[in-house]
């Protein structure tokens, strides 16, 4: 345990470094924002880190410095924002739709009407790893398996829980449920103390890839079919994708045809309380230095302009609604 806070404590102060530059700068009129990333094994973290130095990198035109925080993800990250103690944070598609819409997490308080869009990013795969020899193809071969179902608490959580339902699978009972972090599966799999695990996640993935590289033998097991078509036409937030195993994941032999899946997108919100300048530009820097972005992670290398408007729940904030209308993504 002590190991494991240390390791978050260097990689924190790893990640200060990198988001200020060093510098030690701060002027009396500087605003500080907090953008909520999520567990270090994702690619929420390096998202929002990615964001914050793009705008620390005009701190001096701008007056603004912005730090990311290492979160357990989606629900935590909105309920922070909505009660004001981030400014910004990444989340799920479906969270920001549940939340607009005052369910499932947010079903006793209601529609959280503070809640706002700024833009999507990027499709977050439910990704399925089974080892070779515990004989699972298809969701239904999870029946008696032991399976991680998502990091504990998590939005992915209930995403998964779902799929199995659709597919007929009772995640009480038809399977030898865990829930683990997604950084800890991939050694449990290799060990033989789990068969299977979940992450919803964008791609490439080291997480993915760890328990794709190990010498227990594993792959991806596709989820399609009639239960996600179902799904997708009943949830706004769920789309198709197809994840290109061999473009991604060029370095592992066993798995090269591209695997079907179910996806929500990952949406960056804020709350109506930030400011509307702060909001315009944030959007404004990660916009106009688009190129920079993608090359921050693989997953956001297949990001454009237009497909950073889809896929939100929320009202735009209307800072980030100003700077669509004047390049003219909106009207």
């Amino acid at each position: 345990m002590i190991k494991k806070l240390m390791t978050i404590l260097v990689v924190c102060l790893v990640a200060c470094i990198s988001i200020f530059g060093g510098s030690s700068r701060v002027s009396a009129e500087e605003v500080f924002v907090s953008i909520g990333g999520g567990d270090f094994s994702g690619v929420y973290f390096p998202t929002g880190l990615a964001i914050a130095r793009m705008v620390n990198a005009k701190r001096q035109n701008y007056d603004i410095r912005a730090t990311v925080e290492a979160t357990s993800g989606s629900t935590f990250n909105l309920n922070a924002i909505l009660a004001g103690y981030m400014d910004f944070g990444l989340s799920q598609a479906d969270k920001q739709y549940h939340a607009v819409k005052g369910l499932a997490e947010w079903a006793e308080q209601g529609p959280q009407e503070e809640l706002r869009a700024v833009f999507s990013i990027y499709p977050e795969s439910v990704t399925l790893v089974a080892a070779d020899d515990a004989g699972i193809n298809t969701i239904e071969d999870l029946k008696g398996k032991r399976v991680s179902l998502g990091n504990p608490g998590s939005s992915q959580h209930r995403v998964v829980t779902n799929i199995l339902r659709a597919f007929g699978v009772d995640p009480d009972s038809d399977v030898k449920a865990q829930t683990v972090y997604a950084s800890d599966a991939p050694d449990l799999l290799q060990d033989n103390l789990i068969d299977a695990y979940f992450f919803t996640v964008g791609h490439p993935n080291d997480t993915v890839r760890k328990g794709l590289s190990g010498t227990r033998e594993a792959h991806v097991v596709p989820i399609s079919g009639p239960a996600v078509e179902k799904m997708i036409a009943e949830k706004v937030y769920y789309t198709r994708y197809r994840v290109p195993m061999q473009r991604l994941y060029p370095d592992l032999k066993g798995q090269l045809e591209d695997v079907d899946t179910l996806a929500v997108l990952a949406t960056f919100s804020t709350s109506s309380k930030v400011p509307e300048q702060i909001v315009y530009l944030v959007t404004k820097e990660v916009f106009e230095n688009l190129d920079q972005f993608r090359q921050e992670h693989p997953a956001l290398a297949i990001l454009t302009k237009e497909s950073m408007l889809q896929g939100l729940h929320a009202p735009l904030h209307p800072g980030a609604k100003r700077y669509f209308q004047e390049i003219g993504l909106i009207k």
